[in-house]
């Protein structure tokens, strides 16, 4: 008796729609274009669509998706809408050009508007940046398809009122109020949305030169949809020929690790205890420095009200002493400009004065054995791999092979939590890789012990290293986390990082085979609960308490070891 066929589940679906993507976009890559109305694009616009990932919402249904749009849009350059011809580059020289680079405010990449019609993108992070740009793009093409649907009247080139209304406005010159409101009540009709969602998108995406940058953005995304249907200009796609040739050959990860152990060579640090951090790059300078530097303006402050006032935009002078204290006590900062986008700081602590660290070595520790304090700012995806694969290799001088003298590598950073809120924390004991059977348990200096009784909760299992995080939904995510995979959270690095670190300490044997490694993660969203994904918002002030939660307790095992 032949078993019934079973119906693949929706998590066997989203997966499936996954791997369709990421084949789609590897080929596109090795094909050096596609026109995203082409069968390609449609190939990338279906699978998106049988995923409906979490972070861009109603994006499978008629009505435009608010949310998701602006999130895509802090991670694309300003004005891509307008632009027909969009070419991702490698590192190609365009800085020493007049173009001045434009930097999304969530992503460190540098774009260039080349004309009218033309973006180009520098790509210097590998592929994870191209998976990730390709998915935010192929979400912008899907919301400009509605918008043309909405707009055209079907079999012709006439299009519906509201389209007429709302670009007569846009082409005013002077616009006063009233017309603006009668505008946003043309648009709320063709995105299928109420007045006040478009009121409150009007107040997010405004600036002071250009209060009506939303409308614009629905306009120009309506604009090249429509000119496609009945001009058939398409928009395209490109990758250049340096690009492909480059990608994976680690160039900026190799200028970004000679330019540090150069440095770490010429400081004469090379020998001295190494621990490697990877965070953000201001909580250890805060932690090492601000309580005792900031003792006047704050005197009997706790740390965490501290930390929360460093954290404020209108406190740059609080935050300008402590790095000058730093400065003066053995802090080097290295701004990166090898294209890699991950700056530096290293703390040498036997330069540390009196009364300046919050923290306190052991007695009697020699100033040869007194730990260097490297942080590195985040990396992208697999960019993490590229980045510390280069770092822990030897440095060759003259002929000879310098080893580095690393005694740990912690990495903090934020990452989706499956069960609990923004804030709480993860602490992991594997790392598995989201579409393949590839798992690495390792030792975690740090546990959920750790943490405790700080009001926080902590989770202690695996975490997921995801392709990128905007291509989760919850079916997939609940799988993880309901299977014996006893999965807690999602992020992008951990695998790269730690296949990099196990290759350098168990392979090469280029750094201490015992080699201390310690994992933390804080909460930036939980995707399993409606209206907490990344697209609703940032972690404001609730990111501080973890934050330093997490570097202080790697400090303390630093200083302690």
């Amino acid at each position: 008796m032949v078993s019934e066929i079973k119906q693949p589940t929706r998590a066997q679906e989203s997966t499936n729609a996954i791997e369709r993507l990421y084949i789609t976009m590897r080929h596109l890559l090795n094909r050096g274009f596609y026109k995203p109305s082409g069968v390609s694009g449609n190939a990338l616009r279906d699978a998106l669509l049988v995923l409906r990932p979490e972070i861009y919402g109603s994006v499978a249904e008629q009505r435009a998706e608010l949310n998701g749009l602006i999130y895509v849009l802090e991670r694309l350059p300003e004005g891509i809408e307008e632009c027909r011809f969009i070419n991702l580059t490698s590192d190609e020289g365009f800085s020493k050009s007049h173009l001045k680079p434009i930097i999304p405010p969530k992503r460190r990449r540098n774009c260039y508007r080349i004309d009218g019609e033309q973006m180009n993108i520098e790509i210097t992070r590998g592929r994870s940046d191209i998976y990730d740009i390709l998915t935010h793009l192929t979400f912008l093409f899907i919301e400009s398809g509605k918008i043309s649907k909405r707009v055209l009247v079907e079999d012709g080139n006439a299009t519906i009122r509201d389209w007429e209304k709302l670009t007569q406005f846009l082409n005013q010159k002077k616009k006063n109020a009233a017309e603006r409101e009668v505008a946003m009540i043309h648009a709320a009709n063709i995105l299928g949305r109420t007045f006040d969602e478009i009121v409150e998108m009007q107040q997010k995406l405004g600036k002071p030169n250009n209060p009506d940058r939303f409308l614009q953005i629905i306009h120009w995304l309506g604009k090249l949809a429509l000119e496609e249907e009945t001009t058939g200009d398409k928009r395209t796609i490109t990758f250049s020929p340096i690009l492909r040739e480059r990608l994976g050959h680690h160039i900026h990860g190799e200028r970004w690790a000679y330019k540090i152990k150069k440095t770490l060579s010429e400081k004469k640090l090379l020998d001295r205890p190494i621990h490697i951090i990877s965070a953000n790059m201001h909580s250890v300078m805060n932690s090492l420095f601000a309580k005792k530097t900031l003792a006047k303006e704050f005197p009997s402050a706790k740390s965490l009200e501290i930390f929360e006032a460093l954290s404020s935009a209108k406190n740059e002078g609080l935050r300008e002493k402590i790095k000058a204290v730093g400065e003066k006590n053995g802090m080097i900062f290295i701004d990166d400009r090898t294209g890699a986008n991950i700056d530096v700081q290293i703390f040498d602590t036997s330069k540390f004065g009196q009364e300046t660290c919050c923290y306190e070595l052991q007695e009697g520790v020699s100033d040869e054995e007194k730990p260097v304090i490297f942080v590195m700012d985040y990396a992208f995806g697999e960019q993490a791999y590229e980045t510390i694969d280069e770092l822990l290799k030897p440095m060759e001088e003259n002929g000879e092979k310098k080893f580095l003298n690393v005694h740990s590598i912690s990495i903090m950073g934020k990452a989706g939590i499956l069960e609990g809120g923004k804030g709480d924390l993860m602490i992991p004991s594997a790392h598995i890789f989201e579409g393949t059977a590839d798992n690495y348990p390792f030792h975690n200096e740090l546990s959920a012990k750790d943490f405790e009784g700080n009001g926080l909760k902590v989770m202690e299992g695996t975490m997921v290293t995801v392709l990128g995080t905007s291509l989760q939904n919850k079916d997939i995510l609940r799988f993880f986390n309901e299977s014996t995979w006893n999965v807690i959270g999602l992020e992008m690095e951990g695998v790269h990082y730690q296949k990099a670190i196990q290759s350098a300490s168990k392979i090469r044997k280029s750094i201490k085979k015992d080699v201390k490694v310690r994992y933390a993660y804080y909460a930036s969203d939980n995707p399993l609960e409606t209206g907490s994904t990344l697209a609703s918002g940032g972690l404001g002030t609730t990111g501080v308490k973890p934050t330093y939660l997490i570097t202080d307790r790697i400090l303390k095992q630093i200083f302690n070891s």
